[in-house]
């Protein structure tokens, strides 16, 4: 078994560049998901759930779970001075870390996707993405450092808070994916360099915002819920086919 705290200094040694800059924002993130973890678990008995009555900058009710990861992420990347400041689905603005003008990465974050599902018992979860700052090192970083391309990340993840939760991240060298252990506290390796496979019969789409698709992906999604008159049963090219509405990252 190797754990998440393992597979990153693994990684790291790979690199003789490598200060541990990244390892330990990558723990710190490791962090602020074990507290969120342990917080939704118990969201009905510590009064966190339902809405704040606030809204974000998307124009959502914000939920108190929302407020909630975004102040304990927040806290856990503030506490390792190595990042400059985030941008963040809860906050108006920017937020520059004072004292860590010498920090050289920025952090993009929802800290909580799909918070009001709380409340129904579904999965919801957290995507970051960590991106090299591109004002001087020294000064206050400014949105120049938050408005880059997506081919500029360093490192993109998410992490799923559901039947188990699990951390899923990228550095641009595979995708890979750990599993929480709660009775060890510890995040687990449980697949390293994962890939689509050539051919699935599962797709994953938000269908809440169908009317808006083009009509050729509404086509394709037809296609794929296509049933045999005769037997009633999916055909062969829709088999098990499933949607839903998940968080995801660019990785």
């Amino acid at each position: 078994m190797k754990t998440l705290g393992e597979f990153i200094v693994e990684k790291q040694h790979e690199f003789s560049h490598a200060t541990g800059e990244l390892t330990a924002l990558l723990s710190a993130i490791k962090l602020g998901a074990k507290i969120i973890h342990r917080d939704i678990n118990k969201a009905g008995l510590v009064d966190i759930l339902g809405a704040s009555g606030a809204e974000n900058v998307q124009g959502e009710v914000q939920q108190k779970l929302d407020l909630f990861a975004n102040e304990k992420l927040k806290a856990a990347l503030r506490a390792r001075d190595i990042v400059a400041g985030i941008a963040s689905e809860e906050e108006d603005e920017i937020v520059v870390f004072e004292g860590c003008e010498h920090a050289k990465y920025v952090v993009l974050m929802d800290p909580l996707d799909g918070s009001s599902n709380i409340d129904v018992n579904v999965s919801v979860g957290t995507i970051f993405s960590i991106y090299r700052r591109v004002t001087p090192v020294g000064t206050p970083v400014t949105e120049e450092d938050f408005l880059q391309p997506g081919n500029k990340q360093v490192a993109a993840g998410y992490v799923v808070y559901g039947s188990s939760t699990m951390l899923v991240y990228t550095t641009g060298c595979g995708v890979h994916a750990f599993t929480y252990d709660p009775s060890l506290g510890v995040f687990c390796l449980c697949q390293e360099r994962m890939r689509f496979p050539e051919k699935g019969n599962t797709y994953s789409i938000n269908e809440g915002n169908y009317i808006k698709f083009p009509q050729g992906v509404k086509k394709y999604i037809k296609y794929c819920q296509e049933e045999d008159k005769a037997t009633q049963r999916l055909i062969p090219h829709a088999i098990s086919a499933r949607w839903w509405r998940t968080s995801t990252a660019t990785c």
